[in-house]
């Protein structure tokens, strides 16, 4: 086994909510990432989860269509970034759909915030969980179809671990109930119309969704970023990557220790201090290989 799990059990609430983590240029770089360092050091590994996506219950008619006149080699890696955004893709799909699974709130209350306000724990249903019953599923007898899906969301949620607002809730004063996720939280910048925290957060990876726009950005990405350079990897356990890793990104990158400047109204958000978004771009340049290097050692591991 390749994780050491934590359930986390709580009260339902309101939480991340529709946002995605990353938008699906972040995740299709994902799936790019991890598809080359398998071509690379893997490729049976490569050839057997190649093979189970081909079983995706919506392959024929979603997948296959996209991938006419692409090479053998463009056909997987474009598979492989399917896969990785699928699961938003399909948000609204009664049969496949699980909001509750892109993120796990762990409550942030930064230091000063008076005793009256009051933290709740994450949903028992949840990024966590989530990510332990896809590995189940993988792992287990199921057939290819059910473990195609299975990857899917595998590729998505190791991506949604990384991003630090999906791993975490701010209460404070202003955000009695959280403000889920930085859903509730609103900026902007210089010259830029008003959006929500997390909505920043999740377009730091550009919005170019497209196979050649995101296989060139998946490779900058490893170039800036081999393998060697990211401490990181050291830690195997999924439940690490979210917490400490993005709790503790989310407090100090993303919130700057409570010291952020909030706006509650979504139609006058904050400026963000001068240096933020550069900061916010390392560090989601740096979470999104971090992941791929990561969900290419997972599917090595478990199809050897």
């Amino acid at each position: 086994m390749f994780q050491k799990l934590l359930i986390a059990a709580g009260a339902v609430l309101l939480g991340a909510g529709p946002s995605s983590a990353w938008n699906r240029a972040g995740h299709m770089a994902t799936g790019a990432i991890a598809y080359d360092e398998l071509m690379r050091g893997a490729p049976a590994t490569l050839a057997r989860v190649v093979a189970i996506l081909r079983q995706h219950p919506q392959y024929e008619s979603r997948w296959k269509p996209q991938m006419a006149g692409m090479s053998e080699q463009d056909q997987e890696r474009f598979l492989f970034m399917q896969a990785a955004r699928w699961p938003d893709d399909i948000r609204g799909d009664k049969a496949f759909d699980h909001p509750l699974w892109h993120y796990i709130d762990y409550p942030y209350k930064p230091h000063g915030q008076p005793a009256s306000v009051a933290t709740l724990p994450p949903a028992a249903e949840n990024l966590v969980t989530a990510f332990q019953q896809n590995v189940a599923m993988v792992q287990g007898g199921a057939a290819d179809v059910q473990k195609a899906v299975a990857l899917c969301w595998i590729f998505h949620l190791v991506g949604d671990s990384h991003q630090p607002l999906h791993a975490t809730m701010l209460f404070t004063t202003q955000f009695p109930e959280g403000d889920r996720g930085g859903n509730l939280f609103y900026i902007r910048q210089a010259n830029a119309a008003t959006e929500n925290l997390h909505a920043y957060w999740d377009n730091l990876m550009g919005r170019e969704d497209q196979y050649e726009a995101a296989r060139k950005h998946a490779t900058t990405l490893e170039n800036a970023h081999p393998r060697g350079s990211l401490r990181e990897l050291s830690d195997p356990h999924f439940e690490d990557w979210v917490r400490p890793e993005s709790f503790n990104l989310a407090i100090s990158s993303v919130y700057r220790k409570g010291r952020l400047q909030v706006s509650t109204d979504p139609k006058h958000g904050t400026p963000l201090p001068r240096g933020y978004q550069a900061i916010a771009v390392r560090v989601a340049e740096r979470r999104v290989t971090l992941a791929s290097y990561r969900l290419a050692d997972l599917l090595r591991s478990n199809f050897p």
